[in-house]
C-alpha cells in the first residue's frame, strides 16, 4: 500500500453491532473493520482504536504498534501520548514505552515540550507540576493550580493569593498578588482584584490594563475576549478589544470565537429557558453582523470555510456567513469537515464521506442478514431537530402479520412516538440498537436511549433488551426462562449478593441497595451466561452506569427449564 495514501475511518453494521475499519479515498475498504472504535490516523502515521473496552494503536498497514490495554488514549502531540490505565495516568512514546515512572492522578496533552500534570492525596490536596518529553518532572508538584503554556509562559497559583507566571524551567518570571489568575491570552491575564470579586486583565507585568468589571470573561484570541456581565451565572455575553473597549454588547446569550476574524452571537431561542439554546447570527470581531439569527450550531473555521445546521440541514458557509454552493448540503444536523480529498459527514450521529460535488464515497449500511432467511433494517425516525432515534425492523418471517408485530413493539420500545416537528422540545432524546446476540431463533437486541432535559447536569440513559423469537414472534420475560413454581429470583438474590460482597469490582454499588431483584428485572441472555443489570441510581452511583452481573448458566442449571420454548429457542 501507498505509505502516503489517504485512509479514512468507516463504519459498517455487523451481526457483532457497529465496527470499524479504514476506506481509501475511492470507498474501498483497506483495512478490515475489525474494532470498536477507530480515529482518523496523526501525522505520525499511527491511529487510536479500540477493541472491547480498551484502546491501541495501529500502524497504516493495520498492524497493532500498541495492543489495546488502555482506558484511554489521547492524541499524540510532540511524539507522545497521554494514556490512562488502572493506575492512572502515564505517557507513552510512539512505540508505547511508559516514560513516566509513576502514574498521576491527570495528564494533560503536551503543549511546547511541557505537560501539565497533577497528583491529589487521599485527603484530597491537589498539586500541579509539568513533565518534560522524557516523563521527568522537569517542573516539580507544588502549584495549587496551574495551566498549560503559552508562548513558552505558564501561569500558576504558588498559594492563597499569590500566583505567578513561569518560564518552561519553572523560573518566576512575574509575580501577581490576587485571588485569582486565570491563564495567559495574547500577553493578557484574567483576574480578580478581590475575593469572588468581577473580573478584569492584567498584562503580564502585572499592571491593570483592563479595570475588574465583568461577572465571567475568557482568554484572548485574535485580539478580542468574551466577556459575561450577566449577574448569578446569567448570559449576558459580549465582546471586547485589549482597551476594554465592547465590540459587541453584552447582552446575548452565547458567543463563540470561530476564527478568521468571525463571531458566532447567539440570541437565546426561548428567552424565558436560555438554557434550552441558541439561534447564531455570524459577525465580524469589529462588531458588523453578516447574518441574521438563522445558524442553530457553527463550528470554528478551518481554511474559510465553517460547518453550520438549521434546523434540517448541515452546510458549509464562508467567512461571509453564506452557505457555499457547490459543496454539499445533508440532511439532518452535525458537522462536515474537509478531510484531504473527501468530505466527512458526522450527521445525525453516523459518519459518511462525499466528494466535494456531493457523490457519496461511503456511508453505513442499513441492513444486517442474521442468516440466509432473516435480516434487520435499520430506519431512521428524526420528527423534530432535538428527537432522534434508529431503530430496528425484522424482516424475512413467513407470516406477515406476526412480523408487523414485532415490528410494532420494536418501535414502541425504541420510543418512536409522535412528537411535533415544529415546537421547541425542552429536552433531546436519541435513541440506536446494536445486536446484541443471533442464535438459533432467538434474537436479542440492545436498544439504548439517551434523553436530556436542557439545563440539567446530565441526561438519563437507558437500556432495553427485546429477546424475540423469529419463528413465532414472542418476546420472552425473565421468568419464562425457568421451570415453573421454582424460586429463580432467591437464586439469583444469592448470587448476586454473593458478587458484590465477594467481588472488588462491585465495590461502587451503594450499601444495602440491592434487595433483591424485581418481577420485572431488566436482563439479557448470552451463549453462556443469564445477564442482570440495574438502571442508574437503582443500586449504585450514575457514573457507574448499568451495574451488570453475569450468572453462568451452570450456576442455575438445576431451575432452568431446558424443554421450555424460550430456552430451547436458542440452545
Amino acid at each position: 500500500m501507498n505509505r502516503q495514501a489517504a485512509l479514512y475511518p468507516a463504519s459498517i453494521q455487523t451481526i457483532e453491532g457497529r465496527k470499524w475499519g479504514y476506506i481509501d479515498a475511492k470507498g474501498i475498504m483497506m483495512l478490515s473493520p475489525i474494532y470498536d472504535e477507530a480515529r482518523d490516523f496523526q501525522p505520525n502515521d499511527l491511529a487510536i482504536v479500540r477493541v472491547k473496552d480498551k484502546y491501541g494503536t495501529i500502524t497504516r498497514n493495520g498492524q497493532y504498534r500498541i495492543r489495546p490495554t488502555y482506558d484511554t488514549i489521547l492524541p499524540y502531540q510532540d511524539q507522545r501520548a497521554v494514556v490512562v490505565d488502572q493506575e492512572g495516568f502515564k505517557v507513552i512514546d510512539e512505540f508505547g514505552v511508559v516514560l513516566t515512572k509513576k502514574a498521576y492522578s491527570f495528564i494533560n496533552p503536551f503543549q511546547e515540550g511541557r505537560a501539565l500534570c497533577s497528583v491529589s492525596d487521599e485527603k484530597g490536596t491537589t498539586l500541579y507540576g509539568y513533565l518534560n518529553l522524557d516523563g521527568k518532572e522537569v517542573i516539580p508538584l507544588q502549584y495549587k493550580n496551574a495551566y498549560d503554556f503559552v508562548d513558552k509562559k505558564a501561569s500558576v497559583q504558588i498559594k492563597e493569593n499569590e500566583f505567578a507566571l513561569i518560564n518552561t524551567k519553572g523560573e518566576r518570571l512575574h509575580m501577581y498578588n490576587y485571588p485569582f489568575v486565570g491563564n495567559l491570552g495574547e500577553g493578557l491575564l484574567r483576574f480578580q482584584a478581590t475575593e469572588n470579586g468581577k473580573y478584569g486583565y492584567i498584562n503580564e507585568e502585572g499592571t491593570v490594563v483592563i479595570e475588574p468589571q465583568f461577572t465571567n470573561s475568557q482568554p484572548f484570541q485574535e485580539g478580542r475576549a468574551v466577556i459575561n456581565n450577566a449577574p448569578d451565572y446569567g448570559n449576558q455575553y459580549g465582546l471586547i478589544d485589549k482597551s476594554g473597549k465592547v465590540i459587541i454588547k453584552p447582552i446575548y446569550n452565547d458567543l463563540l470565537q470561530i476564527g478568521s476574524g468571525r463571531i458566532a452571537v447567539g440570541k437565546a431561542i426561548k428567552e424565558e429557558e436560555p438554557f434550552i439554546g441558541s439561534h447564531y447570527a455570524i459577525a465580524t470581531n469589529n462588531g458588523r453582523f453578516l447574518t441574521d439569527f438563522v445558524y442553530n450550531q457553527v463550528s470554528t473555521f478551518e481554511k474559510g470555510l465553517a460547518s453550520a445546521t438549521n434546523n434540517d440541514t448541515t452546510f458549509f458557509i464562508d467567512e461571509q456567513g453564506k452557505i457555499v454552493q457547490g459543496l454539499p448540503v445533508l440532511k439532518g444536523t452535525g458537522m462536515l469537515t474537509v478531510d484531504r480529498s473527501l468530505i466527512k459527514a458526522d450527521v445525525d450521529n453516523q459518519v459518511s464521506y462525499l466528494t466535494r460535488s456531493g457523490q457519496v464515497v461511503w456511508e453505513e449500511n442499513d441492513t444486517v442478514a442474521l442468516n440466509n432467511r432473516f435480516q434487520l433494517r435499520q430506519k431512521k425516525y428524526r420528527p423534530n431537530k432535538d428527537y432522534l432515534v434508529y431503530y430496528p425492523q425484522v424482516e424475512g418471517m413467513k407470516v406477515k402479520t406476526i412480523q408487523e408485530n414485532v415490528n410494532n413493539q420494536l418501535k414502541t420500545l425504541s420510543k418512536v412516538v409522535t412528537i411535533d416537528p415544529i415546537k421547541q422540545l425542552d429536552y433531546s432524546y436519541t435513541g440506536n440498537y446494536s445486536i446484541s446476540m443471533f442464535k438459533k431463533n432467538l434474537l436479542v437486541i440492545e436498544l439504548n436511549g439517551y434523553q436530556y432535559y436542557f439545563g440539567a447536569a446530565h441526561g438519563m440513559p437507558t437500556k432495553t433488551y427485546p429477546h424475540i423469537n423469529l419463528i413465532n414472534g414472542k418476546f420472552y420475560k425473565l421468568d419464562e426462562l425457568f421451570i415453573p413454581g421454582s424460586d429463580y429470583q432467591k437464586a439469583i438474590n444469592d448470587l448476586i449478593t454473593k458478587q458484590i460482597k465477594q467481588n472488588p469490582q462491585y465495590s461502587y454499588v451503594f450499601p444495602d441497595s440491592f434487595q433483591g431483584i424485581s418481577n420485572n428485572q431488566p436482563f439479557y441472555v448470552s451463549e453462556y451466561a443469564l445477564h442482570i443489570y440495574f438502571t442508574p441510581y437503582e443500586i449504585a452511583p450514575y457514573a457507574a452506569g448499568f451495574p451488570t452481573f453475569t450468572i453462568p448458566y451452570p450456576q442455575i442449571n438445576e431451575i432452568i427449564n431446558k424443554k421450555g420454548e424460550f430456552w430451547r429457542s436458542f440452545q
